[in-house]
């Protein structure tokens, strides 16, 4: 399968490996995404990625998604919890989204249980660490297999 996907990641994923340890474990955000190439890799998957504390530059980054990649995962970070306008920049695409966690959000704060861009990503993985990525690329990868096969299942 010939693809691309981005991997973008929201605020603050850049401290990884350094920031709140016990959270969000010691994993570096190069590590996580190099994990993610090596099993991008084995499927002729092609992977890039951005980060951004900034959310207009992640908006920019979803619209150009429309373009450039086949799939998109996507930690927001905190703007999970508020960003009407990444919401609504997941909505104008038709470029499937998986809502990415390293966290287990609903075992945390009370707000952090509440995510805006939920209900237009294709789907939402949370609680596995840098694994969540792994996850996440998986379940990618196979549904955007399964539309471009002629033969894939409907349900």
């Amino acid at each position: 399968m010939s693809c691309r996907v981005l991997v973008l990641n929201g605020p603050n994923l850049n401290l990884l490996g350094t920031r709140e340890t016990d959270v969000y474990g010691t994993a570096t955000l190069d590590s996580i995404l190099g994990d993610v190439r090596a099993m991008a890799a084995e499927h002729g998957v092609d992977v890039y990625d951005i980060q951004s504390n900034s959310e207009g530059e992640l908006i920019d980054a979803l619209q150009e998604a429309r373009t450039r990649a086949d799939g998109v995962i996507f930690n927001p970070g905190a703007y999970t919890h508020y960003s009407i306008a990444l919401r609504d920049a997941i909505a104008s695409i038709s470029v499937p989204v998986v809502e990415t966690h390293l966290s287990n959000v609903h075992s945390r704060e009370e707000f952090r249980h509440t995510s805006v861009v939920s209900a237009v990503c294709l789907g939402v993985v949370a609680g596995f660490g840098a694994d969540s990525y792994l996850v996440a690329f998986e379940a990618l990868r196979r549904h955007l297999s399964h539309q471009a096969s002629p033969t894939a299942r409907t349900d």
